[in-house]
């Protein structure tokens, strides 16, 4: 049995004219916003749905001329191969929007990158991962706001997080969460050997208040005075902030601001990102035990992808897909080549699930 029943095509496009019919009447307030939402969400479906449903009819006119003979019948022979090609398209359209939407691939996201194993030259690819998700953010017309930074001895960053807004981001950016490898010769190295390094990403969908409630008892607030390299003193105030979630242990600091109040919110919203993943992977974890015959693990933490200077060539290992335009990719625009091929691939396997459930 598929999921693309005629009855559940009915209840869409009868859904989308009530909708019509209640914002045409003068729906005010927050009526008015929660029907606009769900109206705007509904349509690219509803418009695929009526679409589908008008070829259907078509495809039964041309049956029933077939069936008729003659020369009506061998035109209509001639055009149904079009009109069966045309119902696939949109069946797959339809499948594809009727799957369900991850509740947070609208939301803006904090971005953390660290520098993994390898010392400077961890550091340095670092600084060109970051680089890259600037230019894809700057591309897609997003915004970039650094929140705090701690730079290499020799360039790049040790760590950078940054706070990323626009229309869809954490749906563009979740894949982009693990290990990222990189095989390149570094500018210190004299024998021109090539190294091996590593960064890790990780993509947090940024959680509002009202998603992830933070109880004053369950804090620790340390406050310290800001340090520079070396330990020098930045500030002459305790203006750092260092705060502990005692419940799970989760430790965040923060020393950018000169205001201490600032430190602080910024720490709450990198604690606040982190919780509400931690419990968005723990309700997948939940769902992954029950069901049976899933593809994969869905573990995004192993090496995902590897960056290789020398060949030129980018590989992300999850899907096995390969591209000989590494510089491409590190200017940011080709780096939707990649996003776009896992995201087909997570499609693909939410449908055969579904199509599984179905059955």
């Amino acid at each position: 049995m598929s999921i693309l029943k005629p009855e559940k095509i009915e209840r869409i496009l009868e859904r989308f004219k009530t909708l019509e019919s209640s914002l045409s009447s003068g729906a005010e307030g927050d009526t008015f916003v929660r029907l606009s939402k769900e109206y705007a969400e509904l349509q690219p479906l509803a418009q695929a749905a009526g679409e589908y449903r008008k070829v259907l009819a078509e495809r039964a006119g041309l049956d029933e001329m077939i069936g008729a003979g003659g020369e009506i019948g061998e035109m209509a022979e001639a055009e149904k191969p079009a009109v069966e090609a045309k119902i696939a398209e949109l069946e797959q359209k339809l499948k594809v929007l009727l799957l369900p939407k991850d509740s947070a691939d609208e939301r803006n996201v904090i971005l953390e990158v660290r520098a993994g194993t390898g010392g400077d030259e961890a550091a340095l690819f670092a600084g060109d991962l970051f680089r890259m998700y600037q230019r894809y953010a700057a591309f897609r017309g997003w915004r970039v706001e650094i929140i705090s930074a701690s730079e290499g001895d020799h360039g790049g960053f040790k760590e950078i997080i940054a706070n990323i807004a626009g229309q869809g981001v954490y749906a563009q950016l979740k894949f982009e969460s693990g290990v990222h490898r990189v095989q390149r010769v570094p500018d210190t190295e004299a024998q021109g050997r090539i190294h091996t390094s590593a960064a890790t990403v990780a993509v947090l969908p940024e959680a509002e208040e009202v998603d992830i409630a933070i109880e004053e008892k369950d804090l620790r607030i340390d406050v310290y005075r800001s340090s520079g390299p070396g330990g020098q003193s930045v500030n002459t105030t305790d203006s750092a902030v260092r705060i502990t979630h005692l419940p799970t242990g989760i430790v965040v600091a923060q020393q950018d601001e000169k205001s201490q109040h600032k430190n602080k919110s910024k720490a709450l919203k990198i604690l606040r990102a982190r919780l509400y993943e931690r419990e968005r992977q723990r309700l997948d974890a939940e769902r992954t035990a029950q069901r049976r015959g899933q593809i994969g693990s869905g573990d995004r933490s192993e090496r995902i992808r590897t960056y290789n200077f020398p060949q030129g060539r980018v590989t992300d290992h999850r899907i096995n897909l390969t591209l000989y335009k590494l510089e491409q990719v590190m200017e940011g625009p080709a780096l939707e080549e990649l996003i776009e091929a896992l995201s087909n691939e997570h499609q693909s396997e939410l449908l055969a699930q579904a199509e599984a459930d179905a059955a």
